[in-house]
């Protein structure tokens, strides 16, 4: 999965997104801190590959991506928007290949900007991205190619704070980053940057009116944070080979960056510093029981605003749950299954 698939619906209820072989699935909870209802299939009876991206606007609406089988050696990209956790989701809507034609080429990411329009991102068949856009009034537009080249790995799509849309890919020896010059325009490439990057550990974040935060495994190991027009800066050790998820939250009146990664021992680790202030230092606390390898942890923040952390391993329906308890410094309730 691509994004933060944890993520509070519009009606303040948590709802996770889980994989199956052949379908999207949904939990929520039955109203905000209550119980969970079982997984039910988003979309739809459409046969999908197993992979999904979620996007979240500003409304509180979630929008998936996944691709479809549609022909011997053909796939099809398709959306669906789920406007309330516990309200059934649009059906699965074709929005095409970045080829016209083709299998899959990677893996979507989809980021939703301040006017509640999708902007889903692929890798396109000759190593570059390409984008389609939600148009304002209803539909997409054409697909559009961002060019670069080399493109691979996870892409890394996010809305910054102005409500400008931007992407983030690895490329060998380098990052490339796009970003929207003005609301609904095409994403332009800002910059080419020459670092060492472990493909698949990507996440973006937005942290600041102007910027957002990319945060990524170099090849020495260290968790970098970059932020456009700067450099690099390393701020621990990764506790683990996947990606951070990351999230913008209050600890003990400060504005934090919340951090948590499935670690190496295969625990749960976290990680809080000032956000944008990496140089204040960051370390590794871990929590919860041991997990599967291939296992994938989000973050969120509950209606009371408490933060939460999700674990789950993919094709499976063994979701852990905690929540911060509601006292100083980032101590976590025991982790418990839902």
């Amino acid at each position: 999965m691509n994004g933060d698939w944890l993520i509070r619906g519009r009606d303040g209820r948590l709802c996770v997104y889980l994989l199956s072989e052949a379908a999207v699935r949904c939990r929520a909870e039955r109203g905000p801190g209550g119980p969970w209802d079982p997984p039910r299939t988003v979309g739809g009876a459409q046969r999908l590959h197993p992979v999904l991206a979620v996007g979240q606007g500003p409304d509180g609406y979630a929008h998936l991506v996944s691709w479809r089988p549609t022909g011997t050696g053909e796939s099809g990209l398709v959306h669906s928007t789920h406007f309330r956790p516990r309200l059934a989701a649009l059906d699965w809507n074709p929005i095409g290949h970045p080829d016209k034609k083709g299998d899959r080429t990677g893996t979507p990411a989809v980021a939703v900007d301040a006017e509640g329009r999708a902007h889903v991102f692929v890798r396109n068949k000759g190593g570059g991205v390409s984008m389609v856009a939600q148009k304002a009034k209803g539909g997409w537009d054409p697909w559009r190619d961002l060019k670069g080249r080399d493109v691979h790995g996870d892409l890394a799509a996010v809305t910054g704070e102005s409500g400008r849309v931007e992407l983030y890919a690895a490329v060998p020896g380098g990052i490339l980053h796009w970003r929207q010059e003005e609301p609904g325009a095409q994403p332009v490439l800002q910059e080419a940057l020459e670092t060492a990057v472990r493909p698949g550990t990507f996440r973006a974040l937005a942290t600041s009116p102007d910027s957002t935060t990319l945060f990524f495994t170099d090849e020495r190991g260290d968790l970098c944070a970059w932020r456009a027009g700067s450099k690099p800066v390393p701020l621990l050790a990764a506790a683990g080979p996947g990606p951070v998820s990351a999230v913008r939250c209050e600890l003990d009146g400060y504005d934090c960056t919340l951090l948590a990664q499935r670690s190496a021992s295969g625990r749960v680790a976290f990680a809080a510093y000032p956000t944008e202030e990496e140089s204040a230092g960051a370390w590794w606390a871990e929590s919860g029981p041991q997990l599967p390898a291939d296992a994938q942890v989000s973050l969120a923040e509950d209606d009371a605003g408490r933060v939460v952390a999700a674990s789950l391993a993919p094709g499976s329906d063994a979701l852990l749950l905690t929540h911060r308890k509601p006292e100083p410094g980032l101590a976590l309730e025991a982790w418990r299954p839902v």
